[in-house]
């Protein structure tokens, strides 16, 4: 899912500059020649962020989080290798009617095309009042990030599914006759073990007859505990197990030790891997923007975005479909999925405006040009890929579910808030002081000589 969302950001960005130059020129060779030397810079950018990020994940305790970084950062590096070599390369073979029936016309040489639309009427409109929009966008924000008070996690193995398993059935039917942990006992390994001590361990249902190894040096014992495996009550008793049998050099295994010790690899997992990503994002946007104010701002916008897409999905979760708590893994997979989206976007949309600052217009204006001429690729984008998303919700797998739901939110509250409102209104205020310690129009044209200073 995420590499089929930075491909088609990537492809989406190439053709949608792809037919501003063939507005301007006849020739499809030169008009995708200016395209990608146009776009690449974002686009690689991006790109660099997405897989240096998804890398952290190498940092990672759990295997499976390890093996996902590798392979999706294959992925985008295969996307981006697509959409900046081999679909320019398909579409200058193509003639202009491919865009049928919206075929760009070259236009009169030095026309300029009137910024009318949508999106030119968003960009005046936060133009005028800046402030306002941010302020009503940080309390939308907000209000939708207090959802958070209502996350839990840890989910049940029996609440795994949204449809009904024949497994957690069965599950049901134990804990209604028997100890619900019966079916997943722990186990218990030491050379010597004291029987009593474990007993009294609360959580504990049973016992079983100690078995000595054939070498006669480790003991084994099962024990089953009252609660399910996967319930905060398990995990309590699986804790105070370890810590009973200590003393003796035990080891406590099994289904719900094994949930327990998963569950707090993830969360370690997040812990570490948060701040990586957000130190990457930063460096690449202070790279990219040759500025320490606005890599700051916008990495900010990307951490409030990821906030209220978890506090509103949790709520969602919670109130609409019935699911009580977020599984261990589900916070740092959408955490990892929005910051590659919604940097993409930012990137996009940012780097577009330090282009037209670049040819000598003030970052008022130049944020609503970027706008008029990014706003549509990109809420196509991110429509498209929360659409995708939400699909995940109809799964009868609840992470997936889950998932689906956080970054389907997430990817609408970066495409039609943070991109379009708050970004715009932030720079928009401060003025040019959104590139410090840049001073834009003279050191930002002195150390970009070679970008376009095209709208």
């Amino acid at each position: 899912m995420l590499v089929f969302g930075a491909g088609t950001d990537y492809a989406l960005l190439l053709i949608s500059r792809y037919r501003e130059e063939l507005r301007r020129t006849p020739s499809r060779r030169e008009a995708m020649a200016r395209a990608v030397t146009g776009a690449a810079p974002a686009v690689l950018a991006s790109a660099v962020t997405v897989v240096l990020a998804l890398l952290t994940l190498l940092t990672a305790v759990l295997t499976s989080n390890r093996t996902l970084g590798i392979c999706a950062a294959i992925g985008v590096v295969v996307a981006l290798v697509f959409g900046l070599v081999v679909l320019p390369a398909a579409l200058v073979c193509l003639p202009r009617g491919v865009f049928w029936p919206f075929v760009p016309r070259v236009e009169q040489s030095g026309a300029q095309r009137p910024e009318r639309g949508l999106w030119s009427r968003v960009g005046r409109g936060v133009s005028h009042r800046p402030a306002a929009v941010l302020a009503a966008a940080v309390l939308g924000l907000g209000a939708l990030a207090a959802g958070l008070s209502t996350v839990d996690i840890g989910l049940p193995r029996t609440e795994q599914f949204r449809t009904e398993a024949e497994s957690v059935r069965g599950q049901e039917a134990l804990a209604r006759h028997f100890p619900a942990g019966a079916s997943q006992p722990v186990t218990v390994i030491a050379e010597t073990l004291a029987v009593d001590r474990i007993e009294a361990v609360p959580g504990v249902s049973s016992v079983g007859r100690p078995e000595r190894s054939a070498d006669g040096r480790l003991v084994q014992v099962r024990v089953d505990l009252v609660d399910a495996a996967g319930t905060p009550a398990a995990d309590r008793a699986v804790r105070d197990l370890r810590a009973a049998v200590a003393r003796d050099g035990g080891l406590v295994g099994g289904q719900p030790a094994a949930d327990l010790d998963t569950r707090e690899a993830n969360l370690r997992d997040a812990r570490l891997i948060v701040p990586l990503v957000l130190g990457v994002v930063l460096l690449v946007l202070v790279v990219l923007l040759r500025s320490l104010l606005a890599p700051l701002l916008l990495l900010a916008t990307v951490i409030a975005s990821f906030a209220a897409a978890l506090g509103a999905g949790a709520v969602v979760l919670r109130w609409l479909l019935g699911i009580p708590g977020l599984d261990a893994s589900v916070p740092l997979l959408s955490f990892l999925f929005l910051v590659a989206l919604g940097v993409d976007y930012n990137i996009f949309l940012v780097t577009r405006a330090r282009e037209e600052v670049t040819g000598g217009v003030d970052t008022r204006a130049a944020f609503v040009r970027a706008l008029v001429a990014t706003g549509g690729v990109i809420t196509s984008a991110g429509v498209l890929l929360a659409a995708v998303f939400a699909v995940l919700g109809v799964l009868p797998v609840i992470v997936l579910t889950q998932i689906g739901v956080i970054v389907g939110i997430g990817v609408l509250l970066d495409t039609l808030l943070v991109r379009t409102l708050v970004v715009p209104a932030i720079a928009m205020l401060l003025g040019d002081r959104f590139w410090w310690p840049a001073r834009v129009r003279s050191d930002v044209a002195s150390v970009t000589p070679t970008v376009s200073s095209r709208a």
